[in-house]
């Protein structure tokens, strides 16, 4: 159990992010605020207080936990607050996916701080298990416990001025609620338009120059890291060149990776690089809970008090963590109880054959999608293609396998197309974690692999699965078909068993299903794979396989 909040003191060496000074305290906690810091200049203490964390941009689905146990495995690591866009679930379930999560969320230390979803589905050409109009989205924005609209991602709506897209920005201006963009690779003129409609943020910039341009034109730039999109190696340096523009952010974070690290590993890697002590650390807090106005204490009189002890100001190992006054994590351990959540679900796909994964040849090369690790944005290619007996083959030789889509909605037949750079050399892995709009995305050497992996994730209503030339192996993810119900270690260490299983077959990406979840995300360039076929998102239209 957490310690209930109660009155203490606690002394240390405060990182005043306020006065940019560093300074031995004592600090005085009453009824879950801050009472009162009081300087002792002559005091030597060896560890040091620092605000809490803030994740700025995460969808807590992606960690595969409910929010209660997410909060759990990222306390220990200093988080006391996210800024969270519960759109994964709202693809599945619309309104009432963000109500359950809101529910839950309640019984979470971490004070996640939800966003209303803005693009359910994410564009006119997806087809979610529900969909949040103009009145839903008004609906979620007049709530008191809603506090921002979520990522824009239909930026292309935006640019064309499409009256759906302008009436929910409008709604959320009205409302006075920040707005969150998503507008991967826009420049120039087009850009302008959108930050015009009154977009502040941007968390997809995979350049430093993109990051540049959307900042001068007034965004908040939100540094990237997470299982799959890495970016904060190509853009730490806006740190050193515009701190009050940046915060940090994982946006996507598998169990795993949450155990290693959170928020606290981005700020020992900025400070590494010698980026000013004092402008990490209100990156890393202070510049998140202005900007949506979150209510997160900063370590001052009269604050909640959210904050941490750590060993280092350069390089901070988290020892404590509180939130309201509780204490909620010691020495990398959580002291939070776990909650038993009840699952909900919409999952009505049914067992595919493998000759539902035929691939007719009609020419000698096709449009292949091209996977980058590290990355969500896809290349493209046209090549060769190895054809036997009026179909198409995989060639691992080459590294061109099948890449499928099963709707789990619908029983229709699903959307096969090529993939390259996933290296797998036999079987193939499945998941329903598919952004954003949640069918099964597979990948596979042969159709037999392709229909075992998929029917293995059907069979228990939504996870993910390995399928080896002699055995299958599945993670169920009863809630929503994205998230587990059982312990959060437990998830992490299955989780971590796929992963090596698919690498095992020959996968080289560094997280092979973290990139196989983006391959069906129509608002992330260049090539993605729907379940009506290849789309190519800068044309914004799909396109065929054949057409080249």
């Amino acid at each position: 159990m957490s310690s209930p909040a109660t009155d203490f003191q606690v002394s240390g060496n405060l990182i005043d992010i306020h006065e940019r000074r560093i300074v031995p305290v004592t600090v005085s906690v009453q009824n879950g605020r801050i009472a009162g810091i009081a300087e002792e200049p002559h005091a030597s203490y060896d560890t040091f207080l620092a605000p809490g964390f803030v994740d700025a941009h995460i969808h807590i689905e992606s960690s595969m936990l409910p929010p209660s146990e997410f909060s759990r495995l990222a306390t220990p690591h200093g988080t006391v607050a996210t800024v969270s866009d519960p759109h994964e679930i709202a693809n599945v379930l619309g309104v009432a996916g963000v109500e359950w999560m809101l529910a839950d969320a309640a019984f979470a230390a971490v004070k996640i701080h939800f966003g209303a979803p803005s693009c359910v589905p994410a564009t006119p050409f997806d087809h979610a298990g529900a969909e949040l109009g103009v009145a839903e989205t008004e609906q979620l924005l007049a709530r008191r416990d809603i506090h921002y609209f979520s990522e824009m991602m239909d930026y292309p709506g935006v640019v064309a001025g499409r009256d759906f897209v302008l009436a929910k920005l409008a709604a959320a201006r009205a409302a006075g609620k920040p707005i969150d963009g998503h507008a991967p690779g826009l420049r120039g003129r087009d850009l302008a338009t959108y930050v015009a409609a009154g977009i502040v943020t941007d968390h997809e910039c995979f350049t430093l120059d993109e990051a540049r341009e959307k900042q001068s034109l007034g965004m908040k730039i939100l540094i990237r890291e997470g299982s799959a999109a890495k970016n904060f190696a190509a853009l730490w340096p806006l740190l050193r060149e515009v701190p009050a523009a940046c915060m940090f952010c994982s946006d996507d974070k598998h169990p795993n990776d949450l155990i290693e690290g959170h928020i606290d590993a981005l700020v020992r890697r900025a400070l590494a690089h010698g980026v000013d002590l004092f402008d990490v650390w209100r990156t890393a807090s202070l510049h998140p809970v202005e900007h949506y106005r979150m209510n997160v204490g900063l370590l001052r009189p009269g604050d909640p008090a959210d904050f941490l002890e750590v060993t280092s100001p350069t390089q901070p190992w988290v020892r404590r963590t509180w939130i309201d006054g509780r204490l909620v994590a010691r020495e990398g351990v959580s002291l939070l109880p776990r909650r038993i959540v009840q699952p909900v679900n919409r999952f009505t796909a049914s067992s595919k054959r493998p000759e539902d994964f035929a691939l007719p040849a009609v020419g000698p090369q096709a449009r292949i999608i091209e996977a980058l690790d590290g990355q969500l944005i896809t290349g493209e290619c046209v090549r060769p293609v190895r054809q036997h007996g009026g179909l198409v083959v995989t060639d691992i030789d080459d590294d061109v396998l099948k890449i499928a889509v099963v709707d789990r909605f619908r029983n229709v037949p699903p959307a096969v197309a090529l993939i390259r750079n996933f290296g797998l050399r036999s079987g193939a892995i499945a998941e329903s974690v598919s952004h954003d709009s949640h069918h099964i995305v597979a990948v596979g050497v042969a159709d037999e692999d392709l229909a075992r992996s998929v029917k293995a994730v059907i069979d228990v209503g939504g996870g993910l699965s390995v399928a080896t030339p002699t055995a299958v192996t599945v993670l169920p993810l009863p809630i929503a078909g994205l998230m587990s119900d059982a312990d959060g270690c437990h998830v992490a260490a299955e989780y971590a068993r796929l992963d090596a299983q698919a690498k095992a077959l020959g996968s080289r990406l560094t997280a092979p299903f973290m990139t196989l979840s983006f391959m069906a995300l129509l608002v992330i360039p260049k090539l993605k794979l729907s379940v009506d076929g290849l789309f190519d998102v800068v044309q914004f239209r799909h396109v065929g396989l054949w057409d080249v």
